[in-house]
């Protein structure tokens, strides 16, 4: 066994490291699943709550103040 304190130090190191770089790749696949599986940015901005005509605005190409 090495009782090198450098040695252990390190191999310590790696041990989270790989715990780490693990645990970054099964978050990032679940993000991509739930993004591939869920609705697109057009389709959320349809179900949005629009209580200020917003979004009807910007489909009528509408970008300034409207009078009503």
């Amino acid at each position: 066994m090495n009782d090198d304190p450098k040695a252990l130090q390190k191999a310590k190191h790696q041990r989270r490291l790989s715990a780490a770089l693990r645990e970054n790749l099964r978050r990032r696949k679940a993000q991509a699943k739930e993004r591939a599986g869920g609705e697109t940015a057009a389709e959320g901005a349809e179900k949005a709550h629009d209580s200020a005509g917003i979004i009807a605005d910007k489909r009528a190409g509408r970008t300034g103040p409207v009078s009503r």
